[in-house]
């Protein structure tokens, strides 16, 4: 079950302060998991949990399909899930336990992982962000002046906190801190951006030179035989005025010339065969040229049009270009920022095992029954926050109630 942005927008359980704790390696009873000290607490897995199958029951409703949220986010027992399938499903209400367990172990299974692997990457990132001096304070505030302009009134901010509460739990103090995330992790990756000089617009623009205009196309009559003899023939018979659907017809040697005369529209060239594309983008308008070998016979070939090549300058490709190399650097920018702050903090993130388990921990183990892939680093999505789409990173912060 994917992460998704509505998921991505709690984070109302954590954060991290101005001062890192001290690298505890130990998990308390109601944590899942430590990351430099800092605890991630049950409550707040459970809460994700929460919204995430929120968002599946949202999914499937838009589908047609009326499903209750089930939350399965206590892996000892699953009494909390299977009470809930029994009281939400009633063609399972009368399920035996042992079936209800299996499905809520599944449900649990698909989500611990992501859930796991999203809030441990929101630690780093935080503590990224610290590490590299970027101040925060001021976030908070700049959050509710945006918030307040686009919802002017207390009537019409309550009205949108209440509906968006009821689509995804989701509260004004995730959104603020949502946004505060949002800010951190594009100045981590700002740093890491350079900046697109003209030389790089210039290379790119040398080494993708034909993606910024068209070739040469050419439309043309042209028919293969199988002997240079009939090639003869139908040229002979081109040039003394009989038509090209005529000697097609009896000299081609594919039905699809037979057809139509042997028409072709818009020829690039080496769109034919090698030998072909040369005489077809050697030979000038309107005269019947043949016969030319090739590997798999005789052409006769005549072109009807030709459209010359364009070719885009340098100075009206340059917006263009320079859009893709800082899409491309953005990537590059956002995978490393992810990429350090693994390495980082990997060693000093600690799981509670064997029920809250993650890739992104240092103690992690792989199970005996089952094959668990690596977690992919999150990367930028577009979230709505106060009904108005924005860019951010998909990992959040998350602050101690």
């Amino acid at each position: 079950m994917p992460i998704s942005r509505k998921l991505a927008a709690v984070a109302a359980f954590f954060v991290i302060g101005a001062a890192v704790a001290g690298c505890g390696s130990s998990v308390s009873g109601n944590s899942v998991a430590t990351v430099a000290g800092n605890p991630i607490s049950l409550s707040a897995f459970k809460h994700w949990a929460y919204v995430a199958s929120k968002e599946q029951a949202a999914q499937y409703a838009q589908q047609g399909v009326t499903e209750p949220v089930i939350v399965s986010s206590d892996p000892t027992n699953f009494s909390s899930c299977m009470s809930a399938i029994r009281a939400g499903i009633p063609n399972l209400r009368k399920s035996p336990d042992a079936a209800l367990k299996a499905d809520c172990k599944q449900v649990y299974t698909s989500t611990e992982t992501e859930v796991m692997n999203f809030l441990i990457q929101s630690y780093w990132l935080q503590l990224q962000a610290h590490k590299a001096g970027i101040k925060s304070s001021d976030l908070d505030a700049k959050f509710a002046k945006a918030f307040k302009k686009q919802f002017p009134t207390a009537k019409k901010q309550q009205a949108y906190l209440s509906s968006t509460l009821k689509a995804s739990g989701e509260t004004y103090a995730d959104m603020r801190f949502t946004y505060r995330v949002q800010q951190l992790y594009a100045k981590l990756v700002k740093r890491q951006q350079g900046k697109i000089t003209s030389k790089a617009i210039a290379d790119y623009y040398a080494a993708h030179k034909s993606s910024f205009g068209t070739a040469e196309t050419r439309d043309l009559h042209l028919i293969r035989t199988k002997t240079q003899a009939q090639a003869q023939a139908a040229y002979n018979a081109l040039k003394g005025g009989q038509s090209w659907n005529a000697v097609a017809k009896k000299f081609a040697a594919d039905p699809s010339a037979k057809a139509n005369g042997g028409t072709l529209s818009n020829i690039t060239p080496g769109e034919e065969e090698s030998a072909a594309s040369k005489a077809i983008f050697a030979a000038s308008l309107n005269q019947v040229t043949g016969p030319v070998k090739g590997i798999f016979g005789y052409y006769v070939l005549e072109v009807t049009k030709i459209t010359p090549a364009t070719q885009e300058s340098l100075a009206k490709a340059t917006p263009t270009i320079k859009s893709q190399l800082t899409s491309t650097q953005t990537t590059t920018a956002e995978q490393k920022v992810v990429k350090d702050a693994q390495k980082a903090w990997k060693g000093q993130t600690k799981c509670r095992t064997p029920n809250y388990q993650s890739t992104y921990c240092s103690n992690y183990k792989a199970p005996k029954t089952a094959t668990t892939p690596t977690p992919t680093p999150t990367t930028a999505k577009t979230i709505t926050v106060g009904g108005s789409k924005t860019s951010k990173s998909s990992t959040t912060t998350t602050k101690k109630k």
